[in-house]
């Protein structure tokens, strides 16, 4: 038989123990930052007209090609991640298509690398000549899910065999929230989903730093517990 008090006493050892082990800087890593969804941490670039509006939810909704750029440039290494749902409600543009995004994206052109040194329209050919990595799930309506790192030349999207998906298991689920991480620590770029990586890439020549954007065209997108941090 355990003396008396015998729980209470390995209790607050372990709790000790515990203090101890924050006081020496073990405590577990913080979770990444959360930019807050407001209107003026974001700039829009649209063809046409589009409805995006900030709460708990970004909400996403456009008839033709549009870039959500975070105003904040980002350094690396670093991890944004995020939920996102390709909205199937019977609505105009809810055609399930194209969660995209940019990151560590920059304009060679430009002073200071600044991909707001001009306005571009939100058409997906204007962003040809920006340095950055780029993903599309269920692009082309759908049917594909890429990865490719953009060199900075127009009309040029280099794209790898191995960085082109078409298995239903890559492609968008109407209504389901999947959750996506985007990754760029030094030679390190990946993307994940749900947990699984779906595409890597050893960069000899990195993008460090530059900014991100969600992107889409005609369709209708919800994201929420958007972070940013490190890997």
């Amino acid at each position: 038989m355990k003396p008396a008090g015998h729980n209470g006493a390995g209790a607050l050892r372990r709790a000790a123990l515990a203090l101890g082990l924050l006081a020496a800087g073990c405590a577990p890593a913080p979770r990444p930052t959360a930019p807050r969804p407001a209107a003026a941490d974001w700039r829009i670039e649209a063809e046409q007209a589009a409805r995006v509006s900030f709460g708990d939810t970004i909400d996403i909704e456009t008839p033709a090609g549009l870039s959500l750029w975070y105003t904040r440039e980002l350094r690396g290494p670093v991890a944004i991640e995020f939920d996102a749902l390709a909205v199937s409600e019977g609505g105009a543009n809810d055609q399930v298509s194209d969660l995209n995004a940019f990151w560590m994206a920059r304009d060679p052109q430009a002073r200071g690398g600044s991909v707001f040194a001009r306005k571009r329209s939100g058409a997906f050919a204007d962003y040809d000549d920006l340095t950055t990595y780029y993903v599309g799930i269920g692009g082309n309506r759908n049917t594909t899910t890429r990865f490719r790192r953009y060199v900075g030349q127009p009309g040029n999207r280099p794209l790898l065999p191995e960085h082109d998906l078409a298995d239903a298991a890559n492609l968008l689920v109407p209504n389901r929230w999947t959750h996506v991480r985007l990754i760029a620590d030094a030679r390190h770029i990946a993307v994940e989903r749900d947990g699984r990586q779906i595409f890597a890439l050893d960069d000899a020549q990195p993008y460090r730093k530059g900014w991100f954007a969600l992107r889409t065209t005609k369709s209708h997108l919800r994201i929420r517990n958007l972070r940013i941090g490190k890997p």
